[in-house]
This record gives structure tokens, C-alpha cells and sequence, in this order.
């Protein structure tokens, strides 16, 4: 072989072997498409999976009240598994299930998926959501099911606004601070403690218990013998 027809060969292989190992870097293990994560938390454990499980709060960070856990339950299985329970490990926080009925378990049938959160679909409620639960934060959470056990996930922790309003906890009423508003024996509004008197108001006319006129009161000297 001449040394032109080697040198085209040894070229024609190294453009192989370039083309093979770009190709092993875009769709291998460590394949870069692959790193790429969905926006809410999923997993599988035998015939069940969660899918975009999230925790949401009350929409401000200081407003006390429930939060809810949200997402979808799948199983592939050929019998229907019940929702036991959800638990938050290491925090003593129970969770309220609660089927799309309104009562009885929370079932997830074979072949099929239950919805938690929002209207009309089952529901899981954290009575006291902010005890330990922030937002911003991975929450872990443990899903236990009739048959499967015990399936762990990382939920996202976010607020009730945008998106996740609808799906998000009754929200809790405002709370007014002490003595706003309070009616008074009179039925009218008693003003704060430490406020003036309402100059609209009208000044007795009664002695005070000294004797001496209230402020207000007629200071017209009498006359003797009228």
C-alpha cells in the first residue's frame, strides 16, 4: 500500500473514532440530556409511583394555618392499594386524608391514579403547615400504601400564589390586632387604649364629687335670692 492510500486510512478511521465518542458523550450515561430533572418530585416503588408531589403553604410566611401535600398517585399493579397514611419524618405533624367523597379511605385503584389537592379530589391537610415547614425548602415525605409499604420522596415546599393558588390550603383569616374594632356597652366602637376622647362628644353638666363643675358646665354665677 502506498503511503498516500495509509495516510487517507489512518485519517478515515480517526474521523470514525471521533464521530463515535462525540456520539457516546451525547447519549451515554453520563449523556447530558440526562441530567436534565422534572420540575416536581417523582419516584416509583414496585407498582406505585408519585408524580409532582409538592407541599403548599399559606401564600405569606407569616400566616399561621393548614398546608397541603399535593400530587398525583399511580398504580400499575392488578389491585387496588390504600393511601395509609403520609408522615413527615422526624416531626411529630399528622396528616388528614381525606377521599374525593369526603369520607372513607383514600384508594388507589388498579391501573389507575387519585389525585390529591385541589377541588373536588382527595385531599392531604397539615393542620399546623408551618411547624418546621419552609418555603423554599425539600420536605421529606413518606407515603405509605396497603401493599407496596413505605415509598419516600423530596417534596418542593412553595407558597399558595401563581400556579399553585388553586391548588393551595383554605387559606386563614386575617387576624386583627387586640381591642380594634371592639364595640363598647353602648354598642358603639371603643376607642384604643390611650386615645382622646371624641371632642364631638357632649361635656356633663353634673357636679363632679368635689364640688366643683365638670369642665363643660354652666359658670354663671347665681344670684341670692333668685
Amino acid at each position: 500500500m502506498s503511503s498516500s492510500l495509509r495516510r487517507g486510512a489512518l485519517a478515515a478511521s480517526a474521523l470514525v473514532l471521533s464521530i463515535a465518542s462525540l456520539s457516546a458523550c451525547a447519549a451515554g450515561n453520563d449523556a447530558q440530556t440526562l441530567e436534565v430533572k422534572p420540575d416536581n418530585a417523582a419516584t416509583s416503588v414496585g407498582d406505585i409511583k408519585l408524580q409532582n408531589i409538592t407541599v403548599i403553604t399559606q401564600p405569606n410566611q407569616d400566616t399561621t394555618g393548614p398546608a397541603v401535600i399535593t400530587g398525583q398517585i399511580f398504580n400499575n399493579g392488578r389491585k387496588d392499594q390504600t393511601l395509609r397514611s403520609i408522615k413527615l419524618p422526624g416531626k411529630d405533624v399528622a396528616v388528614k386524608l381525606t377521599s374525593a367523597k369526603g369520607a372513607g379511605d383514600v384508594v388507589v385503584p388498579a391501573g389507575g391514579s387519585v389525585l390529591l389537592g385541589g377541588k373536588g379530589n382527595a385531599s392531604a391537610v397539615l393542620p399546623k403547615g408551618r411547624e418546621g415547614i419552609k418555603d423554599g425548602a425539600s420536605q421529606p415525605l413518606t407515603f405509605n400504601l396497603s401493599s407496596t409499604g413505605d415509598v419516600k420522596i423530596a417534596a418542593f415546599v412553595v407558597p399558595a400564589t401563581s400556579y399553585f393558588k388553586e391548588w393551595g390550603p383554605e387559606q386563614a383569616p386575617a387576624q386583627s390586632k387586640p381591642g380594634a374594632g371592639k364595640p363598647s356597652a353602648s354598642g358603639e366602637p371603643e376607642a384604643p387604649s390611650g386615645a382622646p376622647a371624641s371632642a364631638s362628644a357632649p361635656a356633663s353638666a353634673s357636679a363632679s364629687p368635689s364640688g366643683q363643675p365638670k369642665p363643660g358646665a354652666s359658670a354663671q354665677p347665681q344670684h341670692a335670692g333668685h
